[in-house]
C-alpha cells in the first residue's frame, strides 16, 4: 500500500512540474511551486525523513513562494513570448539529465543492506550512537556530533550564499528613522482585519513551534536548520501583514547581520574551545566531566548556532526582496 502512495505522489509531482513548464502565468507558476513543495514534504514524511520534511514545508511552501512573489512585483505577471526558442538550453538540460541518470546506473538498489554505508557506517551509528552521545534522535547525533565538520560546512554555505545574494542585489534597506512620533506607516494589509487577527493568533504559535523544534531536536525530528526556517517564516508572515517597517523595528538589518555572524561564530567557537583545551576540533568532551552531558551541551550549542544563522540569513534575504517590491510599487 505504501508503494502505491509513493507512486501517486510522484505522479502528482510530475504533473505539477509539467504544468509549471507549460504555463506563462508567473503567478500561477509560483502557486504551483508551493504545491510542489507540499507534495515533496509529504513524500519526505512517507520516506521517514521528517527532518527534511519540516525544512521543505517552511522553505518550499512559505519562504520560496514569498521571494518569488516579491520578484513578480518587478518583472510582471506574464512571461513574454520570445521569438527564438531556447533549443540550446533544452539540449543542455537533456544532456545533463542523461549524465545524471548514467551516473546512477552503478549505484546499489535503494535501501539495499549490502551497500558500504549500511555495512560499515549505519550499523555503528545505530548500535553506538545512544551509548556515546546519549541523544535519542539518531539524526541529530549524527549531524551535530559524528558529522559536525560537514554540518559546519553547510552552515558556511548558507552564510556565504546569503552574503552573496545581498551583494548581488546591491539594494539598501533603509531602517526606519527614529522620531518622537510612535505612529507607523500603514501596511497594505491594514484594512484586512481578519488577516490581522488570525495572524496575531498564529504567529506566536509558529514562533513557539520553532523554539520547540530547536530545543527538542535531541528527542524528535528537528534541529537548527528546521527551527531557523520555521522561525523565519513566522517573521515573514508578520512582515507581510503588519508591514516591513514595523518588522524592522523588531529585527533591524544591522541586528540580523550581527546574528547571522554570531550563529556561525557560536558553532565554530565551540570547536575552538575544544582546541584550546587540548582536544580535537568539535570534541565536546571538554565541556563537561560526564561524556553524555558534554555531548548534550555541545550539540545544543552548535544547533543553536545553526538556528540563529539560518533564521537571520533567510530574514535578510526576504527583507531585501520585500524592500525592492515596496520601491517598485511606489
Amino acid at each position: 500500500m505504501e508503494s502505491y502512495i509513493h507512486i501517486i505522489i510522484l505522479c502528482f509531482l510530475l504533473l505539477t512540474s509539467f504544468a509549471i513548464v507549460r504555463m506563462r502565468d508567473l503567478f500561477s507558476i509560483v502557486m504551483l511551486m508551493g504545491v510542489y513543495g507540499l507534495l515533496s514534504a509529504s513524500f519526505f514524511v512517507l520516506m521517514d525523513a521528517v527532518d527534511v520534511a519540516l525544512t521543505e514545508a517552511a522553505v518550499g511552501i512559505v519562504i520560496s513562494p514569498l521571494l518569488l512573489l516579491s520578484t513578480l512585483a518587478a518583472t510582471g505577471r506574464y512571461e513574454k513570448k520570445k521569438r527564438q526558442q531556447p533549443f540550446l538550453a533544452l539540449i543542455v538540460a537533456v544532456f545533463t539529465g542523461a549524465l545524471l541518470i548514467y551516473g546512477t546506473l552503478e549505484m546499489p538498489p535503494f535501501g539495499s543492506a549490502d551497500t558500504p554505508a549500511n555495512r560499515h557506517v549505519a550499523s555503528y551509528y545505530i548500535n553506538q550512537s545512544y551509548a556515546e552521545t546519549g541523544i535519542p534522535n539518531l539524526v541529530s547525533s549524527v549531524l551535530a556530533s559524528y558529522r559536525g565538520y560537514d554540518t559546519l560546512g553547510e552552515l558556511f554555505v548558507i552564510f556565504t550564499a546569503g552574503a552573496g545574494v545581498l551583494a548581488l542585489l546591491g539594494l539598501k534597506i533603509k531602517s526606519p528613522k527614529k522620531s518622537r512620533s510612535t505612529v507607523l506607516p500603514p501596511s497594505s494589509m491594514s484594512r484586512h482585519h481578519i488577516l490581522r487577527i488570525v495572524s496575531k493568533m498564529l504567529i506566536p504559535l509558529i514562533l513557539l513551534f520553532g523554539l520547540y523544534v530547536q530545543f527538542h531536536g535531541d528527542f524528535g525530528p528537528g534541529g537548527g536548520f528546521q527551527a531557523g526556517a520555521i522561525f523565519a517564516s513566522g517573521m515573514a508572515l508578520y512582515a507581510m501583514i503588519f508591514g516591513l517597517q514595523t518588522t524592522m523595528r523588531v529585527f533591524s538589518r544591522a541586528w540580523l547581520e550581527f546574528f547571522a555572524a554570531v550563529g556561525l561564530l557560536l558553532y565554530g567557537g565551540t570547536g575552538v574551545v575544544s582546541i584550546l583545551s587540548g582536544k580535537n576540533f568539535l570534541d565536546y568532551s571538554v565541556l563537561s566531566q560526564s561524556p553524555t552531558d558534554a555531548q548534550h551541551l555541545g550539540i545544543l550549542l552548535v544547533e543553536l548556532g545553526v538556528g540563529i544563522t539560518v533564521a537571520s540569513v533567510i530574514l535578510l534575504v526576504f527583507m531585501f526582496f520585500a524592500s525592492h517590491m515596496t520601491k517598485v510599487s511606489e
